[in-house]
């Protein structure tokens, strides 16, 4: 192989050279003629010939690490600035910039950046959370959970909730087209024509969601939208709903409708625990996609809207799979909570 190297065309010069002076040394050339054959100096010579006698081939193919440049910044200096991000707020703000943390610790906002970079701070950037006080938690975690990894046979599984108070918007001015360099634009103000309510059902069986709009979503509303999904469900399956805690659901005339319909059941997720609700995924994308860049003159025409997005969704429907068990939930539950009890 090392021969090979000394003829090769195609590996770094250095490499090649190096192979060249073990080749030429393993022939029982001395330094100083190796030197003068290569061109190269008699020092250069000997240090490749202690690599190879130390490491074989490795030694050859790479240089060995260098010290580099040293750092402008002390460590001490760069901890100070990791502490005061993490542990202390300016004067006159909520959180440190590049800036104002460059003006205190008497610093470039260049060597600032680096320092955040290099220990992954963000300052600037926040995350919502909220743990749930529900006392059936657990129970009704494993419910829902349950239902979403391992439904029923012969059952239908659907999440149901209601998309509320959305507003059909009109910008006060036509916005402009996006065009090369330049995204579209329109107006920061805008005129409010009306709300109205989504009821929407996601099947987690194929993914197709049964949706309807009505002016208010009060339980009069909600025993509409469970007649509309009996009518919109195969005969002789069990519907197993999942619902939040909203009070039109527990309504005395709500119960007593689903006592007239056994086949329908309801199964309530915790308190604070929207996400466990896969349909509030599917609004996202619904407002994502349709509604937040919209522009709508009546509620009629907002309503046509949203259910053509249902309809053209419905057409190609995407399944969500759920895939975590309530044993990875609860770890990071605990994990939360740890966390809070340490800082409070």
């Amino acid at each position: 192989m090392l021969e090979g190297w000394a003829r090769s065309r195609q590996l770094p010069y250095r490499q090649v050279m190096r192979a060249r002076v073990i080749t030429m040394a393993a022939e029982g050339a001395f330094s100083q003629d190796i030197a003068r054959e290569l061109r190269i100096s008699r020092p250069t010579v000997q240090l490749w010939r202690e690599r190879f006698l130390a490491l074989r081939l490795a030694g050859l193919e790479k240089d060995a690490p260098r010290p580099g440049r040293r750092p402008r910044l002390s460590e001490a200096k760069v901890r100070r600035v990791v502490e005061a991000t993490l542990h202390t707020t300016p004067a006159n703000a909520t959180h440190w910039s590049t800036r104002s943390m460059a003006e205190a610790q008497h610093l470039s906002q260049s060597a600032v950046q680096r320092i955040w970079a290099r220990h992954n701070l963000k300052p600037h950037r926040t995350s919502t959370f909220k743990l749930s006080r529900d006392k059936h938690f657990v129970e009704k975690l494993y419910d829902v959970v349950g239902l979403y990894l391992n439904p029923p046979d012969r059952a239908l599984v659907l999440c149901v909730d209601e998309k509320s108070q959305i507003q059909a918007l009109d910008r006060t001015q036509p916005g402009l087209p996006m065009t090369p360099g330049r995204c579209g634009t329109f107006t920061h103000d805008y005129v409010r024509h009306g709300t109205t309510t989504l009821f929407a059902a996601l099947s987690m069986l194929d993914g197709k969601v049964i949706g309807e709009c009505m002016q208010r979503h009060r339980h009069q509303e909600f025993i509409r939208f469970l007649k509309r999904i009996e009518l919109h469900t195969p005969r002789g399956r069990e519907l197993h709903l999942i619902v939040d805690n909203y009070s039109t659901h527990k309504h005395p005339r709500v119960k007593s409708w689903l006592a007239r319909h056994p086949r329908v059941h309801l199964h309530f997720i915790p308190t604070s625990s929207s996400w466990l609700n896969l349909v509030e995924r599917w609004f996202r994308d619904l407002t994502d996609k349709r509604i937040r860049r919209g522009s709508f003159t009546s509620v009629p025409q907002l309503i046509e809207a949203i259910m053509d997005y249902v309809n053209n969704h419905n057409q190609n429907p995407r399944i969500f799979v759920w895939s975590a068990p309530v044993e990875r939930i609860m770890d990071k539950i605990a994990k939360c909570k740890e966390a809070l009890d340490s800082v409070h």
